[in-house]
């Protein structure tokens, strides 16, 4: 069976858009040879990998695997001809990091002045959003790193830790909880919340970590989809919220103060992950060599600045 790199990205093209009129215009190809190359890949893999619906398309199962199993392969085959070219010309090469919120705060400013350093000519493309979506993409090729919160248990990738991350729960140095004579789960239920996304690692531990005592998740008034904007959402209102110590010291302005309670600890690693199987750009080495040795140090410069 033979597979070319061109069928696999119209195809790619065609899933993602859900119209292969669209798909044909983009990749500036007539619809007919488009949908010749989408009856060779059904004809090699013996399966539809289309069904109509309405005026476009979506996939089969066969098509979703075969999506994901594509974009891998695609990643794979740039990435080749990436550190290729980097070999032949002898460049520091192109890094594509992703981060979450927390780690671009805490350890992507002092990591990129590093590796700059000497002369080195290392280009750094940096991704932030939520470690689901990131992690995702890494084990896909579309990042070579991953900087944020360690990966246990997953056989495809490798994760080492460099500091450690509190979340605590937090409000305004003015909110009504810090004249409760007394601080419990129970108290804190007793006033509504600002928080992330339940997708989102830390607002999924702080809801099991209620469940699990038989109370009530917080009452959440305000959700939003960018923990950046939880400190300062709080600091203007008498909500509460669940974020990393470090932000809060570093967003907080003095206007925000710790609710110090042990069950509603969270304390996690943040470090590298990288692909198990995947082969590492000399540039991305020296990032991960580079966060696994000054790591600590990194994230100490610059908390401190």
């Amino acid at each position: 069976m033979d597979l070319h790199l061109r069928d696999l990205r119209y195809f790619e093209t065609a899933a993602e858009l859900g119209h292969f009129g669209q798909a044909a215009d983009q990749l500036a190809r007539s619809q007919p040879a488009l949908t010749k190359c989408i009856q060779r890949l059904e004809e090699a893999f013996g399966s539809p990998l289309f069904v109509r619906e309405g005026r476009g398309v979506r996939l089969t199962p066969v098509g979703e695997m075969l999506l994901g199993r594509a974009r891998l392969l695609r990643n794979n085959a740039e990435e080749l001809v990436r550190q290729v070219n980097e070999f032949a010309q002898g460049q520091a090469g192109h890094v594509r990091v992703g981060s979450g919120p927390v780690a671009a705060d805490h350890l992507l400013p002092q990591l990129c002045a590093l590796a700059m350093e000497g002369g080195h000519k290392t280009t750094i493309g940096i991704v932030v959003g939520p470690s689901w979506e990131l992690r995702e993409q890494l084990r896909e090729g579309r990042i070579d790193l991953l900087i944020g919160l360690t990966i246990d248990g997953d056989p495809n990738t490798v994760s080492y830790p460099i500091v450690e991350d509190v979340v605590v729960v937090a409000a305004s140095r003015t909110h009504p909880v810090f004249r409760e004579p007394r601080i419990t789960m129970q108290t804190l239920l007793g006033y509504a919340w600002a928080l992330p996304a339940p997708n989102i690692p830390s607002r999924a531990w702080l809801d099991m970590a209620f469940s699990t005592k038989g109370l009530a998740t917080p009452g959440v008034q305000i959700e939003a989809s960018s923990i950046a904007l939880l400190p300062r959402m709080i600091a203007r209102t008498h909500l509460l919220s669940f974020v990393s110590r470090h932000t809060l010291e570093l967003q907080g302005g003095g206007d925000l103060r710790e609710v110090r309670l042990k069950a509603t600890t969270l304390r996690r690693k943040l470090g590298v992950t990288v692909r198990a199987s995947g082969e590492l750009s000399p540039a991305a080495r020296r990032i991960v060599e580079l966060l696994r040795s000054r790591g600590r140090e990194i994230a100490a410069h610059h908390a401190a600045d």
